[in-house]
């Protein structure tokens, strides 16, 4: 299945863990002509700096990263006005990790990023991870984080063009 960009708009992009959800949407904007991709996630250890750097090395020159944990709104703003490139937030669970190890205040960073949303005019592709359809988590903060995850995605998907559900690198459009 093709995709396309929407144009100045927004695509929220869920699947599981290695579901082919990031492959995806980088597939997206490659057909475009490369883009800019925010990276939410640290390397909190050996492991995940590997995975983040091969991560770098297969998107190629087609794109300019910038890392960017917590700052997710600075971030799109800075895009939206030096770019006119697609941007790429892969992804926004790792960012709302790193907000609740930060002691953020959740709400608010959620609706900063909703206020911001419709006001961008670059096309900007959301990746997340689809944690709901799990049992329900045996302890308070992981049980915190899918409640967190589930609104954010829902607030997400209210305002964005397009919402896609990746499984087993199958695309299946939500909305």
């Amino acid at each position: 299945m093709t995709q396309t960009l929407p144009p100045g708009g927004t695509h929220l992009i869920l699947g599981g863990a290695r579901s082919g959800k990031s492959r995806f949407a980088e597939n997206i904007i490659n057909q475009a002509g490369g883009g800019t991709y925010i990276a939410t996630g640290r390397a909190w250890d050996d492991e995940m700096a590997n995975r983040i750097d091969l991560h770098k090395q297969s998107r190629g020159d087609l794109w300019q990263t910038l890392e960017e944990p917590l700052e997710l709104c600075s971030a799109l703003q800075t895009c939206n006005v030096t770019g006119g490139k697609p941007v790429l937030v892969d992804c926004l669970t790792l960012w709302l990790t790193n907000l609740m190890l930060e002691d953020r205040d959740i709400d608010a960073e959620i609706a900063a990023l909703c206020d911001l949303v419709p006001t961008l005019v670059v096309p900007v592709l959301f990746v997340s991870n689809e944690v709901g359809f799990g049992i329900v988590p045996e302890n308070a903060m992981a049980r915190a984080f899918r409640d967190h995850a589930g609104r954010l995605h829902q607030r997400i998907a209210e305002i964005a063009e397009k919402v896609t559900l990746v499984v087993a690198g199958i695309p299946m459009p939500v909305k």
